[in-house]
């Protein structure tokens, strides 16, 4: 039993699917389209950079979609990968787009209008400076959790944004809060590390951003996912349109429970993990939460071969 991993912010580098690009008039076309769809060359700076520009949240979300969405059609049109067969398709945050449009639950230029504008949405949201998110090495989520509680700020924002896999919490909040709490860690001897981000992503900072895009996603034609959507909110698969659009809004300003959907998938069955996309992110969350599983990172066509050759096993 297998599924499909798409992944999120933090896994774009100036220059990725060029191979496919290069290789695949499928991944032109698409490309081309990302570009008509926003009107301005997405694929260039997806290809060319510069890096700073790729970096920026309204580009960095629809160009990692572009490039999963890439990568699978290659996958599924040019070496006849059985789509079929897979039990379950999941996103890390933007990556959730990702495995609906994949799935034939939205279609790819309404994703792109989606996300550009979601990335417009969390970037305003918050001024520039006064958010902040880290990363907590090394401690149980519970531990984390309590440690929160124990802070006493009453108006500060302090609050799991990315639950990613055993022994690795992302935090997200207002600066001053997040400062408060490093403090904490450091008296307690845990590991934080900084993160560079654009605005304090997944925490109730971001209820004006779900608020913008409300009516964008609501709006939006979405049909029934050919496969079960694992979504970041709760953990749990489904189907029903009306839950994904409004889980897709709630997933904005709430936790990525991540490590709770790898846990589930496994515990459904699935044995097989194929990360879809640029980097491999996942995979390295994958293999911190569960072990005896196999994973698989597709990249490039030698990625795809080799995965080819290991189902054919």
């Amino acid at each position: 039993m297998s599924a499909l991993l798409f992944p999120g912010q933090g896994s774009q580098i100036v220059g990725m699917g060029s191979e496919f690009y290069k290789n695949f008039d499928i991944v032109k076309d698409i490309f081309h389209q990302a570009d008509e769809k926003l009107n301005y060359s997405l694929s260039r700076l997806i290809l060319e950079g510069p890096a700073d520009k790729l970096q920026l949240t309204k580009n960095t979300q629809p160009a990692i979609l572009t490039v999963s969405y890439s990568i699978f059609k290659v996958l599924s049109k040019e070496f006849n990968f059985n789509i079929q067969a897979l039990k379950f398709f999941a996103g890390h945050s933007l990556g959730e787009y990702s495995a609906l449009v994949c799935s034939g639950s939205l279609d790819f230029n309404d994703a792109i209008y989606l996300l550009h504008e979601r990335g417009k949405a969390m970037q305003s949201a918050v001024p520039v400076g006064k958010g902040s998110m880290i990363a907590v090495v090394g401690s149980k989520i519970e531990d984390i959790k309590n440690l929160i509680k124990s802070l006493n700020k009453k108006d500060g924002i302090c609050e799991i944004a990315n639950d990613n896999a055993d022994g690795q919490v992302i935090i997200s909040g207002d600066k001053l809060t997040i400062e408060s709490f490093q403090s904490v860690l450091k008296e307690k001897k845990i590991k934080s590390i900084p993160l560079k981000v654009s605005a304090p992503f997944h925490c109730s900072l971001m209820k004006p951003a779900a608020e913008n895009m409300r009516e964008k996603i609501i709006n939006t034609n979405f049909r029934k996912p050919s496969c079960a959507i694992v979504n970041n909110v709760t953990a749990e698969s489904g189907d029903d349109v009306t839950k994904i659009k409004e889980l897709l809004i709630n997933q904005i300003f709430s936790t990525v429970k991540w490590r709770e959907s790898l846990i589930n998938m496994s515990k459904k069955g699935v044995k097989n993990f194929i990360e879809i996309g640029p980097g491999k992110v996942l995979t390295g969350m994958l293999k911190r939460t569960i072990k005896n599983v196999n994973c698989f990172s597709i990249n490039s066509i030698t990625d795809i071969e080799n995965l080819l050759n290991e189902f054919k096993k």
